[in-house]
């Protein structure tokens, strides 16, 4: 058997492999079809201080080789979640992240401060990337000053909790981003989320989500998101988690090979939602089959 256990952010993990935030919720509707055990860990879906009603539907729909979605950071508010979803997982072996979203820098600073000295808590990924919602969130995430100070603010209230940077795609240079994330204070860096795109009905003569823009996500957008973890592997010194179309374990891999420490499967859970487990049993029927004894050494190899 391959030594599948990783270290990220000071922590271990028994495997790379976690889920992308807003695909599996926080794993409640999985656990009569995957065993939340096997996974590296678990990142729940976004949650603000306060409940957001997301927005107005339709709001996902399908595209060649992908998804959009408008969801719009949909979630029921911290007090519920610490309630019923942290209350869930802490029945399980397996680490948590939790995905933190706000309008403001003082939103994503309560969040964190509550969450800072929960034990059921092992990191916190910081969503500045969300295309989807109309302040806050993508606004922090393609400015370098206003990334590098939420970042800095979050440190300073996260205790000893690591502090992970979503990244979105949407922006000129990603390497300039993740490194203004690395100067604020980052333990890690989380990419790619979802780049900005548009479908129309030709046929009914209007846009097919209501939020006329969703994020585009899935296979289709895998090749850009392996360039972006290899330049961003290559530009911060702090580890990586990549994520952008993984819907095997070969994608997984090379995520990996381009420089992440762990990966995040995403969009494919909806359409297989045991797409996680088959990517924990490929990757490590791979290092056998090709005489590697640690993931660990996958990492970078290119």
């Amino acid at each position: 058997m391959a030594d599948l256990s990783v270290e990220f952010a000071g922590l271990r993990f028994k495997n790379p492999v976690t889920v992308a935030s807003g695909t599996f919720g926080s794993g409640m509707e999985y656990e009569k079809m995957v065993d939340l055990n096997r996974l590296g860990a678990i990142t729940t879906k976004g949650v603000s201080a306060v409940p957001w009603e997301g927005n107005p539907t339709p709001r996902v729909t399908e595209t060649p080789s992908g998804m959009m979605n408008a969801i719009g950071l949909q979630n029921p508010g911290l007090d519920v979640f610490m309630e019923r979803d942290l209350g869930f997982l802490s029945g399980y072996d397996v680490p948590v992240i939790v995905n933190v979203c706000g309008h403001s820098m003082e939103e994503y600073e309560e969040v964190v401060e509550r969450l800072s000295d929960d034990d059921r808590v092992a990191m916190l990924e910081i969503n500045v990337s969300c295309p989807n919602v109309s302040k806050g969130a993508i606004q922090f995430g393609t400015d370098a000053g206003m990334l590098g100070e939420v970042t800095k603010r979050c440190k300073l209230k996260a205790g000893s909790k690591p502090v992970i940077m979503k990244l979105t795609p949407n922006v000129t240079s990603i390497a300039d981003m993740a490194r203004a994330a690395e100067d604020g204070g980052a333990d890690g860096i989380s990419l790619i989320n979802t780049f900005t795109a548009m479908k129309i009905d030709i046929y009914r003569k209007r846009f097919v989500l209501a939020n006329r823009t969703g994020g585009l996500s899935g296979p289709a957008i895998h090749p850009i998101a392996v360039r972006m973890v290899y330049e961003v592997s290559h530009a911060v010194g702090i580890p990586v988690i990549g994520m952008g179309g993984i819907a095997s374990f070969e994608d997984a891999i090379e995520l990996m090979m381009a420089g992440a420490t762990m990966v995040a499967v995403g969009m494919i859970n909806f359409a297989r939602p045991d797409a996680t487990m088959r990517v924990i049993d490929g990757i490590e029927d791979y290092l056998v089959k090709m005489g590697i004894d640690s993931v660990r050494d996958i990492t970078g190899i290119v």
